[in-house]
């Protein structure tokens, strides 16, 4: 069987949480935390973003690091629209916070709705006193990435292959000279594995 050219996912770290903006969602929008019984709504938001069924029990409540307040959302009137958790993740070590499933309502997207609830759990993280936020994303998720990247995320390497990876994803930006310049270091140093 050949190795599959996207394994590892790539990482993305933020080194710092220093100069986080303000959170401040669109008119009509407003940010909490999952509240008991919004389940449903949080594996919809999934399905729709990622195309696949999640569940909710499988992969957050039976989560050691399971807290609701660590699901943020983003709501329409009452309905939750977009989510991110702040999550901790043991293998990062204490000082990292883990972004984790994070997804919007196609209906919903075009607004950085995105953006925003990412930015709520990196304040989430500041407010714990971790030093930075680590996060996995798919080579395809490109919008993702240029979000991640705007909230002051970088290019991680875990694996050599991923070297052409991101030159190969960086390159497909209007911005790409700039990130090429800016990612220089990051794609030229030290594989750091992280467990898996």
């Amino acid at each position: 069987m050949l190795p599959d050219p996207f394994s590892p996912q790539l990482v993305m770290k933020r080194p710092n949480l220093n100069g986080l903006e303000p959170v401040v969602v669109p008119k009509g929008y407003s940010l909490r935390s999952f509240r008991d019984g919004e389940e449903t709504a949080w594996e919809t938001i999934i399905a729709e973003s990622f195309e696949q069924t999640i569940e909710f029990d499988t992969r957050m409540r039976s989560d050691p690091a399971f807290q609701p307040e660590r699901i943020l959302f983003i709501t329409r009137g009452d309905t939750p629209v977009a989510t991110a958790s702040a999550w901790y993740m043991d293998k990062y070590g204490p000082d990292l916070g883990y972004i984790h499933m994070v997804g919007v309502l196609p209906s919903h997207q075009g607004k950085k709705l995105g953006y925003w609830v990412n930015l709520a759990a990196l304040h989430y993280f500041a407010a714990e006193n971790r030093k930075g936020a680590v996060l996995q994303t798919d080579d395809f998720r490109r919008a993702a990435i240029k979000t991640y990247i705007r909230l002051g995320f970088e290019p991680c390497l875990v694996h050599e292959n991923q070297r052409e990876r991101w030159n190969q994803i960086l390159a497909t930006f209007h911005e790409a000279e700039t990130y090429r310049i800016r990612f220089e270091k990051n794609l030229t140093e030290t594989i750091h594995p992280i467990p898996p």
